[in-house]
C-alpha cells in the first residue's frame, strides 16, 4: 500500500517508536495512541515522542487504550488504513507482582482495538504476541503451527489469549489480521526493566547483575531494527485464502502467526560478556537459580517470515549490544 495512514498504538513504548520511526521513513503518515504510564520513567517515553514529533506526517493521542470513549474519538477522527498494535503491559516476572495491570492492557485493552477494527473495518490489523506463548514447548526451533497450550507465566497466558480473541474477531468479521510473536528485543531506546538496560546500569556502576539459572540459559536476541523492519514489511503481506509453505493461516479466517527472530540461539553468558567487551569492565555476577515463570530456552523459526517478506533478522548480538551501549552512554551521558 502506498503512503498508508496507520495507527500504531503503544508508540512512545520501545518497539513503537521504531516501528514508527521506520513506517515514516517509508512514506506513511502515523497516529501514535500512548498513554504513557508510568510502568518506567515517563522521561524516556517523552523523548522517544519528541524525535517522532519533529516528522510532519505524524501525530500523538495521548490516551489509554482501555478508555474506548477516548481511544474510539481518536481512531475515527485518523481513519487508518492499517493499524499495528503495539501497546501492552510487558514483562514476564512484573506479572507475577502485578497481573492486574496485565488484564486491563493486554485483554481489555486488545478487545478494545478489536472492536475498533470491526467498527471501521480495518484493511489489515496487526498485533504483537510474544515467544513466551510457546511456554513449555521443547522442540526448536519454535515454528507457528506448534501448540500454545502451556504458558508458563500470566503474561503469556494474556498474549496467547489475545491471539485467541483476535482469531475469533477475524473468523466472525472477516478482518485480515497478522499476530507476531517477539522473541528476545533489545537495542537503542530500550526499557530499563529489561536485562541489557539493567545490566548496562550495574556495570557501568560497579553493582552485581543477577544472573538466573546460573546463566545456563539460551535466547533467541533480535534487534529491534530488524524486528521493525519485519513488521513494516508484513504490513503487506494481507492473510487471505491461498496459503504458503509452512503457513499458520487460519483455514476459517484471514488470521495468522508469524515469528520475528534471528533464529539463532546465544548463550546467556555470551551476550553478557558482548556486554562486558562493549563497557570496557567485567561484570559482578551474582548467580541465582531460575526465575519463576521464566523458561531456559528461545529460538525462533523465521521461514515464515522469510517466505511472507523476504526477510528475516540478522544483526547479531556483536553489533547489537555495543549500538545499544553506544546510545545509552549518549543519552545519560554516562
Amino acid at each position: 500500500m502506498t503512503n498508508p495512514r496507520v495507527l500504531v498504538t503503544g508508540s512512545a513504548g520501545f518497539i513503537g517508536f521504531h516501528t514508527s520511526s521506520k513506517l515514516l521513513q517509508r512514506g506513511a503518515t502515523v497516529l501514535g495512541v500512548d498513554n504513557f504510564s508510568d510502568y518506567y520513567d515517563p522521561a524516556l517515553k517523552e523523548a522517544r515522542n519528541d524525535i517522532l514529533s519533529n516528522h510532519p506526517n505524524f501525530s500523538v493521542a495521548r490516551v489509554s487504550i482501555d478508555d474506548i470513549a477516548g481511544f474510539g474519538a481518536a481512531w475515527a477522527e485518523f481513519q487508518p488504513d492499517i493499524v499495528i498494535h503495539l501497546a501492552a503491559q510487558a514483562g514476564v516476572r512484573y506479572s507475577i507482582d502485578a497481573p492486574e495491570s496485565y488484564v486491563a492492557a493486554n485483554l481489555i485493552g486488545s478487545f478494545n482495538v478489536l472492536e475498533l477494527a470491526r467498527r471501521h473495518a480495518t484493511k489489515h490489523l496487526l498485533a504483537a504476541s510474544t515467544s513466551s506463548v510457546y511456554g513449555a514447548n521443547t522442540e526448536m526451533p519454535f515454528t507457528e503451527t506448534q501448540r500454545t497450550a502451556t504458558p508458563m507465566s500470566f503474561y503469556a497466558a494474556t498474549k496467547g489469549a489475545t491471539e485467541l480473541m483476535g482469531h475469533s474477531y477475524a473468523h466472525l468479521y472477516k478482518i485480515p489480521m497478522t499476530f507476531f510473536r517477539f522473541f528476545t528485543v533489545y537495542g537503542p531506546w530500550g526499557r530499563p526493566d529489561m536485562a541489557l538496560f539493567k545490566f548496562t546500569k550495574a556495570i557501568l556502576a560497579g553493582d552485581p547483575i543477577d544472573v538466573y539459572n546460573n546463566g545456563e540459559m539460551v535466547r533467541d536476541f533480535t534487534y529491534v531494527d530488524d524486528l521493525a523492519e519485519a513488521i513494516v514489511r508484513l504490513t503487506d503481506a494481507i492473510p487471505g485464502s491461498e496459503p504458503v509453505e509452512g503457513d499458520s493461516l487460519s483455514p476459517v479466517a484471514p488470521f495468522r502467526t508469524v515469528n520475528i527472530g534471528a533464529g539463532q540461539q546465544t548463550q546467556l553468558l555470551d551476550y553478557i560478556g558482548e556486554i562486558e567487551r562493549a563497557l570496557g569492565r567485567p561484570a559482578i555476577k551474582n548467580m541465582l537459580p531460575m526465575q519463576q515463570g521464566d523458561v531456559p530456552a528461545t529460538e525462533a523459526s523465521a521461514a515464515l517470515l522469510r517466505r511472507l517478506t523476504g526477510y528475516a533478522p540478522s544483526t547479531p548480538p556483536s553489533e547489537g549490544v555495543p549500538a545499544f551501549i553506544r546510545w545509552y552512554r549518549e543519552h545519560y551521558q554516562n
